[in-house]
């Protein structure tokens, strides 16, 4: 395949890649391992540069292919990878380029949500869950800008998105196929990596100068609800996996990685801003299990491309 048909053929699901490296990154940042998350930061960066202009290539050469993908749930990927790594790069330091980021995603989330929802099915794949982790994301990435100083205003723009983004998750159970738990190819673990991101989205909500009280204890709680559903979703899938294995790459295994750090990272967040001790030691466990699907889902990814090259 010639270099230019080869970026034309990228697809939507490879922004799973970004997502998935990016909410490690945010996971070992919890942890305290600095050094190896802006490692992984770094890495990042430069998977989202890569993808941000194989899609902008695939717009411009293949318009109709593009608009096509764009109807589809893994074309939120793009809103969703940019957020994550927006989000990483607030906790770098580095708030202009993250309000870009935010910015940037804010204005593709409306128009491919709309389209994507609108072309639901039933009995879809696990990606069908992006549309609340996509609407998730950005509310994490707008609840941190608001804890470092960017505006309370962000704080609820996050309240809004969180609310939105646990309805688009019950649209999206309407629709999939919960045979998927032992069939799907990786993106079936969306199912509980959407509650995760929830959970993380909550989290920056609890801790929030913005809201006291009541209103606080209210988030609190949910959230806590929140999370207890996906790492009820995690047990289920691993279940899943060791009834029904499916060791081979595939580009979707990006897509469970995605959800085991997510829920690493909201066991680590919620352990500080819910004040719950035992749910840090329980993260740093799923971290680790997170970094190692990351490990061997990198060297499938590598393998494959060397197999592609082989063939010309």
């Amino acid at each position: 395949m010639s270099s230019e048909r080869r970026w034309v053929a990228v697809p939507p699901a490879f922004g799973s890649v970004v997502m998935a490296t990016g909410i490690v990154s945010i996971a070992l940042f919890a942890a305290g391992f600095r050094t190896l998350s802006v490692l992984f930061m770094w890495l990042d960066v430069g998977v989202w540069v890569l993808l941000a202009a194989a899609f902008g290539a695939r717009a411009l050469r293949d318009p109709r292919g593009w608009r096509t993908a764009a109807a589809t749930p893994p074309a939120l990927t793009a809103v969703a990878a940019t957020t994550v790594l927006g989000t990483r790069l607030v906790l770098f330091g580095w708030t202009d380029t993250a309000c870009v980021l935010l910015a940037l995603a804010a204005v593709v989330w409306p128009v491919l949500l709309v389209d994507v929802v609108t072309h639901m099915g039933h009995r879809m794949p696990g990606a069908v869950f992006l549309v609340c982790v996509a609407t998730q994301g950005l509310g994490v990435l707008a609840g941190q800008l608001a804890l470092v100083g960017e505006g309370d205003w962000l704080a609820w723009a996050a309240l809004v998105l969180y609310g939105l983004g646990l309805a688009l998750y019950v649209l999206a159970c309407t629709r999939f196929d919960f045979r998927q738990v032992l069939t799907g190819a990786g993106d079936h673990w969306v199912a509980g990596g959407a509650l995760a991101i929830s959970a993380v989205a909550g989290s920056k909500l609890v801790a929030s100068p913005v809201w006291t009280g009541p209103a606080h204890d209210a988030l609190r709680t949910l959230t806590l609800v929140v999370l207890g559903l996906a790492l009820a979703w995690y047990a289920v899938l691993a279940v899943g996996e060791l009834v029904r294995p499916r060791p081979h790459y595939d580009t979707r295994r990006w897509a469970t990685v995605f959800p085991l750090g997510m829920t690493a990272a909201a066991c680590l967040l919620l352990s500080t801003a819910a004040h719950v001790s035992w749910l840090d030691p329980l993260g740093r466990v799923l971290l680790w299990i997170a970094v190692a699907a990351w490990t061997l889902t990198g060297i499938g990814l590598l393998r494959d491309l060397a197999g592609r090259d082989d063939l010309g």
